[in-house]
């Protein structure tokens, strides 16, 4: 994306006395008011950059209303609530590598998901951050839970680093398929360890998975988040790509 491309810059929340943790972050997105401010570039479904305002607090966020979805033959309708999903099991695993997401049903185009929006490099992807061997442990963590949710779709420009070096993954909503469907280019760690911050977070899904997803996700794909994590506590390497059952998301980045 050229500067000229570029969304204004989010900044921190304006307006608020408070830190920028993410009970605060969540507040405002669930409950303030959504301005659009433009859409999204090169995005297939509606993807709406949004100003939200809360009282005197104001942040920027991205919101992807349900309306706006095109049908999937392989994917069930509502990925909104899948976007939400793989921010409340990034939360509770404490991986924290998706942006505070919530669930609004009042909002200009209805139901949708509201996501922070990410303040980043747009020069940079995961192509570059991996050309940068201090970033590769975070890479891991986000590899890793990819893993968890069953990413069907992480390109190389969903991988943001914000102004505090802080990696995240955005555009989850193809995520917690029933079926296998991992598709990435983060598979240059194949055959090296799972970090254990991604084991513990398997070991927690394991005891129980988080009770947020279930108004979120369906039975079968609450049990495959289960399925999966046991499945890297069984074998805890990354995995190689099987060329033969595309495991490259197009475009890729």
């Amino acid at each position: 994306m050229s500067k000229d491309e570029r969304p204004p810059s989010a900044g921190h929340l304006t307006g608020s006395d408070a830190d920028d943790d993410g009970n605060d972050w969540l507040t405002v997105l669930a409950a303030g008011d959504l301005e659009i401010e433009g859409r999204m570039p090169w995005s297939s479904n509606a993807t709406l950059l949004v100003t939200v305002r809360l009282g005197k607090r104001e942040t920027r966020a991205i919101y992807k209303p349900h309306e706006g979805e095109r049908p999937l033959w392989d994917f069930p309708d509502g990925l909104f609530r899948r976007e939400v999903a793989a921010y409340e099991l990034s939360s509770a695993l404490g991986l924290d590598v998706v942006p505070e997401t919530v669930l609004r049903s009042e909002a200009p185009f209805g139901v949708g998901s509201v996501q922070r929006f990410v303040d980043a490099d747009f020069e940079q992807h995961y192509f570059t951050l991996l050309e940068q061997p201090e970033h590769h442990a975070a890479l891991r963590i986000l590899a890793g839970f990819d893993l968890i949710a069953n990413n069907a779709d992480r390109k190389g420009g969903h991988v943001l680093i914000d102004s505090d070096g802080h990696i995240w993954g955005i555009d989850n909503g193809l995520c917690f398929h029933r079926a296998p469907k991992l598709r990435t280019v983060m598979w240059d760690f194949a055959g090296e360890p799972i970090p254990d911050e991604v084991l513990v977070a398997c070991r927690a899904v394991v005891s129980g998975c988080p009770e947020v997803l279930e108004s979120l996700l369906d039975r079968a794909e609450l049990e495959g988040v289960v399925e999966r994590a046991h499945d890297v506590l069984d074998d805890p390497v990354f995995p190689a790509p099987d060329l033969d059952d595309r495991p490259y998301p197009w475009p890729l980045v």
